[in-house]
């Protein structure tokens, strides 16, 4: 299969990194090519009589093909990528329970993702770092919902980069409907760092495909706090903060699904960039504050000065072995700086019809956190007690 990715040799520098990432120049038609006639070569029972137009290029794009006229798909059927992250999941869940066909978009793991199949969704094997491998899981979708990210271990260009062009050129040439896709927001604003420059490229990019699609910026997410404080603090572990007066304003990702599908329906949204953020801002010590309060117990908290991550930053920079590493501390250029994640939501709520009081606030989601987990604590220490026999 004739399913290429070409990286512009300029394109990157001699770290491999992405700092010189630029969207005219990296995004050219020589850097990224996607032969759409071998998609439909592959697939001969998608061919139409319509002759298939030039490869999708970022700086023209071209028209929109009907590579099936005479099959129609339901608007039901949606492809989920990255069905196993922390959103993905709760993205399976809500398309599920409204009634929507779910395929997903699963890499091959030693442990199969049997849930999602429990849960009645179908999951098909392919890996946004092997192009090849997605025109086939596309066949028969309306809509596509990328939630994916690539692992820590992994060089962040791989797959937010080079995977999600590969996805959106294999969208564009199989005519896909609809195409979400979920960024970070402010990530136009911070270039310094890799993963929000790719962010901000990617949206550009997708604008420049063509495809009907809607763009969703992201602050953080609820569940993430769990095992970053709320545990370890239960469990009398060290938590790990920070100095920086950064504020975040989370989100529950069920919150995110729901709003997510609300979106879809609305075909005024097409093309819209959207931001979905918590009811209020927070710092790390006031999420640590609040932790401690509904635990009824102190935090072991080390703190780790924003300075301290920047020159670890600066030391790994100098081998190529540690660029992913430094590449990922680029966020301590973001907690100095006294960013505050969080947007207007009072516009959102509106185009979308939703009410404020709807949305989870982050004392809520960790009170019923807390509130579940102490109880249960509590029903398993009585019941060891009745277990203990004394003679």
């Amino acid at each position: 299969m004739a399913l290429r990715i070409r990286s512009h040799p300029q394109s990157l520098d001699r770290r491999g990194s992405i700092p010189s990432l630029s969207w005219r120049r990296c995004l050219a038609s020589e850097c990224l090519h996607l032969s759409s006639s071998a998609i439909a070569s592959s697939f001969p029972t998608l061919r139409s009589s319509t002759p298939i137009s030039a490869p999708i290029r970022c700086v023209q794009a071209p028209a929109v093909v009907n590579l099936a006229p005479g099959t129609p798909i339901r608007q039901t059927s949606i492809l989920v990528v990255g069905a196993t992250g922390t959103l993905g999941r709760q993205i399976v869940r809500r398309a599920l329970d409204e009634g929507y066909d779910v395929r997903c978009l699963v890499r091959p793991r030693p442990a199969p993702a049997d849930f999602l199949r429990d849960w009645g969704a179908t999951v098909v094997n392919a890996d946004l770092s092997k192009p090849e491998t997605i025109p086939a899981t596309l066949v028969g979708i309306h809509t596509v919902i990328d939630c994916a990210t690539g692992r820590p271990e992994e060089p962040i260009k791989t797959v937010d980069w080079e995977g999600k062009v590969a996805l959106i050129q294999c969208a564009k040439a199989m005519g896909i409907q609809k195409f979400v896709f979920y960024s970070i927001h402010n990530c136009d604003k911070h270039p310094e760092v890799p993963l929000m420059e790719i962010k901000n490229c990617t949206e550009k990019f997708l604008k420049d495909s063509g495809l009907n699609h809607v763009i969703i910026r992201l602050c953080g997410f609820m569940q993430g706090l769990i095992g970053q404080y709320a545990v370890p603090i239960l469990e009398e572990q060290s938590v790990w903060g920070t100095d920086a007066t950064t504020r975040i304003a989370y989100m529950d990702t069920q919150d995110i699904a729901r709003l997510t599908f609300i979106a879809l329906r609305k075909d005024n949204l097409s093309g819209k960039l959207l931001t979905f953020a918590g009811p209020r801002a927070w710092t790390t010590q006031e999420v640590i504050t609040l932790c401690e309060r509904l635990a009824g117990q102190d935090a072991n908290v080390t703190t780790v000065p924003v300075s301290v991550l920047r020159l670890t930053r600066q030391l790994t920079r100098f081998f190529q072995w540690t660029n992913d590493v430094a590449d990922r501390l680029a966020f301590s250029e973001v907690l100095t700086s006294d960013t505050v994640f969080s947007a207007p939501m009072a516009e959102t709520y509106d185009l979308l019809g939703v009410d404020a009081k709807d949305i989870v606030s982050l004392e809520k989601y960790l009170q019923d956190y807390f509130t579940n987990i102490l109880k249960k604590l509590k029903d398993i220490k009585a019941q060891s007690k009745q277990g203990d026999f004394y003679i």
